[in-house]
């Protein structure tokens, strides 16, 4: 790929603009105060990129580079292409992954998610080492990770360990509702968010302000021929539901 500068439409500013004052106060707030810079991009590799210019403790200053083509695409469109990241389909078997995430724009969870990593580094919600095994813990990550790739063996269930953002290659298809099956069994609002602690607080928080704040959907389908097999609600999960008031920090004042 050949990533190159994108100018902004005026149609596309208008839509950033918008996804800025959907995030929370306290994310706009934040980026006010340290963000450096926003970049757009076209033939990126990746979505979104958040970088740290400056890590001294009297000035953290960050950028986040956008992949431009997500202006053209809705959340759940998107969504659905990251889900089907973990996945191998085989023709004519009838199976489907599908993210059902409402027509808004995906700018508006894409930066929300990496305006989350800004607040985590600033406001150290998450141990901010470079240590695969770290003993750190905050009030965030204890009862969940051992390190910082590490969740607790009781969550480290062998299929998810075997999933794209764990490490492992993308998994037939065919076993996507046993994918998001054990997923319920977690504290992790997406497979996304098992990849690290600092993605499990940004997919946490964009997923709950999203739904909760926002009143959009967020929920992932397995089909067969059309039909159901199985649906993860994040936001429904009991697990996650005794994480939320963690995210109350965000909320106030």
């Amino acid at each position: 790929m050949d990533p190159v500068n994108h100018e902004l439409t005026a149609k596309e500013k208008d839509l950033f603009q918008m996804s800025f004052s959907l995030l929370p106060p306290s994310h706009q707030r934040v980026l006010k105060e340290h963000l450096h810079s926003f970049s757009f991009m076209d033939n990126m590799p990746n979505t979104a990129l958040t970088s740290t210019l400056d890590s001294t403790l009297e000035g953290k200053k960050f950028n986040i580079t956008f992949r431009a083509g997500i202006f053209n695409e809705t959340v759940s469109e998107w969504a659905t292409w990251k889900e089907n990241l973990c996945y191998m389909t085989s023709e004519g078997d009838g199976y489907e992954v599908r993210v059902e995430a409402g027509d808004m724009n995906a700018m508006v969870y894409v930066l929300l998610h990496e305006a989350t990593h800004i607040m985590d580094v600033v406001m150290e919600i998450t141990p901010q080492t470079e240590e695969e095994v770290s003993l750190a813990v905050t009030p965030f990550t204890q009862d969940v990770w051992s390190g910082r790739n590490l969740p607790l063996k009781i969550y480290a269930d062998t299929l998810l360990e075997s999933t794209r953002f764990r490490g492992g290659k993308p998994l037939p298809i065919v076993q996507a509702h046993e994918v998001y099956n054990a997923l319920k069994q977690t504290p992790f609002a997406s497979l996304y968010g098992m990849a690290s602690w600092s993605e499990d607080l940004a997919e946490l928080v964009s997923i709950y302000h999203f739904t909760k704040k926002l009143k959009q959907s967020y929920r992932v389908l397995v089909t067969k021929d059309g039909k159901t097999l199985f649906h993860f609600e994040p936001m429904k999960n009991k697990r996650i539901k005794s994480r939320l008031e963690q995210l109350e920090m965000f909320y106030e004042g």
